[in-house]
């Protein structure tokens, strides 16, 4: 059971974190934040690793096992729409996926751990910056991260709209895809637009390159086989009556398999080489392939339902797997780990994540921090 004081403290910690976001690679003030509670609590940490990443130890003598607990701490480049007080001081700069509360969560739990005597080992905490860009795990790996503090198994959370508050969510199969972004910039001929005949019009080559984009997995990819090609950003021209010489395309692409990743990549490649052919505009693409998809390994996942019931919470294994893409499966390449789903709630039209309105609901931390303490546990006595 987590006192009420300190989850009032943690609801604090959220809300302050939730005021004052920062994007990926520049959590300078978050990790600073992050710091100072760890400070205050009396627990020693290192900062700087990857960048803004903080890893926290805690050490009970008696066995020389060792865990790692993870959590992220950036923000999403968008304009906060909520108006209540802790709503982002920071314009243009919101936490819409709850990695705040992540953070918060684990300052709880390292909270309640420092002052259980139940448990010995070593449980590191790994506050990781930059998970959003998925550059943030690979940077604490290339900084030494698991040298340093060696980790035979790592567990992390994230908030789940939908889900009962609380409920915990463990995948029986890969719960989030491996995710990559790519971009295509059409140069053409600028001109009058009374005139486009004397033009290579690149904003007319990037509509019909968005509609065979949208065609590649409809009309390439075996139906039985999950993939996401999404056009998400297109950007051109300056004034209503210039055709510009540019226009740009950007996007987003999420597979589990890897030979379907390949099969679309070739054909994006075809597709925009073909295209930009046929409107006589010239092309520069960029297709990042660098994702992968995340997979708890059967004893921890087993391991974490078992921590879900101890903690007295809710279990589903009934959960589908997300395009999403979380870069703590770089973390667990190679090791033991999972990553489960925890409750947020009901999820309404404008309280998804990634949305302008979206809030983490501070009922969560308790939840949160009884399993993330109690999966700890239970792992370095395994």
């Amino acid at each position: 059971m987590i006192e009420p004081k300190l989850v009032e403290q943690v609801t604090g910690w959220r809300r302050h974190l939730h005021a004052h976001p920062e994007l990926s690679g520049e959590e300078i003030k978050t990790a600073a934040f992050v710091s100072g509670q760890l400070t205050s609590l009396g627990i020693p940490h290192e900062t700087g690793i990857g960048n803004h990443g903080i890893v926290a130890t805690l050490h009970r003598p008696g066995s020389n096992r060792s865990i790692g607990l993870r959590a992220d701490m950036d923000a999403l480049p968008i304009k906060e729409a909520n108006g209540f007080q802790h709503a982002s001081r920071n314009p243009g700069v919101m936490h819409a996926c709850g990695h705040d509360g992540h953070t918060a969560a684990l300052l709880g739990a390292a909270a309640v751990l420092l002052k259980d005597d139940s448990w010995t080992g070593t449980i590191n905490l790994v506050f990781q910056p930059a998970e959003e860009n998925g550059k943030g795990a690979k940077a604490m790996i290339a900084d030494g991260l698991f040298e340093r503090y060696p980790m035979e198994k790592l567990f992390a959370w994230h908030n789940w709209p939908g889900l009962p508050v609380g409920q915990v969510a463990v995948h029986t199969r890969p719960s989030m895809a491996a995710g990559g972004d790519w971009r295509v910039e059409l140069k053409g001929l600028a001109g009058h637009a009374a005139a486009p005949h004397l033009t290579r019009d690149p904003i007319n080559a990037a509509a019909h390159l968005i509609v065979a984009l949208n065609n590649i997995v409809s009309r390439n990819i075996d139906p039985l086989e999950t993939v996401a090609l999404t056009v998400s950003m297109i950007q051109g021209g300056t004034v209503t009556n210039q055709i510009p010489e540019t226009a740009t395309v950007m996007g987003t692409l999420r597979t589990f398999d890897a030979a379907i990743r390949k099969a679309v990549i070739q054909r994006m490649s075809e597709v925009i080489e073909g295209t930009a052919a046929a409107w006589g505009v010239k092309a520069e693409y960029e297709i990042n392939s660098t994702g992968r998809v995340m997979a708890d390994t059967p004893a921890e996942a087993a391991l974490s339902v078992a921590a879900a019931e101890a903690a007295g919470l809710a279990v589903t294994r009934d959960i589908r797997p997300a395009m999403g893409g979380d870069d703590f499966a770089f973390l667990v390449e190679g090791k033991a780990g999972a990553y489960v789903l925890i409750g947020n709630g009901r999820v309404v039209e404008d309280g998804k994540l990634h949305n302008e309105r979206y809030e983490f609901n501070d009922d969560v931390l308790a939840p949160a921090m009884s399993w993330l303490t109690t999966v700890a546990k239970m792992a370095l006595r395994e």
